[in-house]
């Protein structure tokens, strides 16, 4: 079976605040590990008013140390933002708290807009150009250390976290092949070359220390409801982030709208339709249909889940539905 995993962006809904949307993200992070998901990963985004995950590695920690047993970690760290000493220090401190149970996938986009960026690093001098270069240095500070090693990660050296290459273009497939890393689509909102990066990398792959045959995980949109049309509804909250955010207008996870896409401006639809194409959105037997769908075209090994539902207790319920219409086995 797919293993399916969750992905996080801790959503700040309108009206509400980034404490309640942490405290939703550990409920969430409780309740997916007690009804059998693999992993639960949290996603790195700056100067964005919706999103609570921006320290992405404190996050972690906190939700790592309110579960017990599902691995945890980023979907992904944006590593130009940062320099690979850092966040090897950073994981190798999450590894030790919480061993065998971290996971660091990493990205080359700056994960907000350049002026966000140059905030952040208060140069213009890393950017994503350097990113192979930087992905193989922080591969090195987790592998055993060597006398020629000037600079070492403590915590970090020799704890060889996991460490997986993002992507939504073909560039993050041929580097994850190349150096034999696992790979995760970012198709939950760009999935315009997914089959071709998921065929150019199982491809290219080259058996590495840390994986003898190519591993692909996509991201899924799941909005599950009791009905198609509840379903449907809820869904209307992250189209409308979606306009927004494409407007120039971001802000915090506007609740529900009926009929939102049947009114919403013809020159929207089809961006909107193409962005969430890799959506499975109904009951429990049309989401299940729509997920055995997506995986028997691409062939995934697994899914990482996300769903920006705008009431935390229809997000429950959409996962725990879910849950059931995969055949998850839930903890005793």
């Amino acid at each position: 079976m797919t293993k399916l995993s969750v992905l996080d962006l801790a959503p700040i809904t309108l009206g509400s605040t980034a404490a309640q949307a942490m405290q939703n993200t550990v409920e969430l992070a409780q309740h997916t590990e007690k009804l059998g998901f693999h992993r639960y990963w949290l996603a790195e985004h700056h100067n964005m008013p919706g999103i609570a995950s921006a320290a992405t590695s404190v996050l972690i920690g906190h939700v790592a140390g309110a579960t017990k047993s599902i691995r945890v970690g980023a979907g992904g760290i944006m590593l130009p933002n940062h320099s690979p000493l850092v966040i090897a220090e950073q994981f190798g401190t999450l590894a030790s708290l919480y061993p065998n149970r971290i996971d660091l996938g990493l990205g080359r986009a700056p994960g907000t807009d350049q002026v966000t960026s140059y905030a952040l690093r208060r140069n213009s001098s890393s950017d994503a150009q350097s990113f192979p270069q930087d992905v193989v240095e922080l591969l090195g500070y987790f592998g055993e250390p060597t006398t020629e090693q000037r600079v070492r990660a403590y915590p970090g050296s020799g704890l060889n976290v996991p460490v997986w290459i993002l992507g939504s273009s073909l560039f993050g497939a041929q580097l994850a092949a190349m150096l034999g890393l696992p790979y995760a689509f970012a198709s939950h909102f760009a999935p315009g070359d997914l089959d071709d990066a998921v065929a150019l990398y199982r491809h290219r792959f080259e058996p590495s220390q840390y994986l003898d045959k190519p591993y692909v995980m996509a991201g899924f949109n799941v909005f599950a409801a009791d009905t198609d049309d509840e379903a449907r509804l809820l869904f209307s909250s992250i189209q409308q982030a979606f306009v927004n955010l494409r407007t120039g207008n971001a802000g915090q996870l506007p609740p529900p709208v009926e009929g939102y896409e049947e009114n919403l401006d013809p020159r929207f639809v089809p961006s909107i339709r193409a962005a969430l194409s890799c959506s499975a959105v109904g009951d429990k037997a049309t989401i299940r249909k729509q997920m055995d769908a997506f995986v028997e075209r691409t062939g995934v090994d697994e899914l990482m889940v996300t769903a920006q539902i705008f009431d935390h207790q229809a997000r429950l319920h959409s996962f725990k539905l879910l849950a059931e219409a995969a055949g998850l086995q839930p903890e005793e």
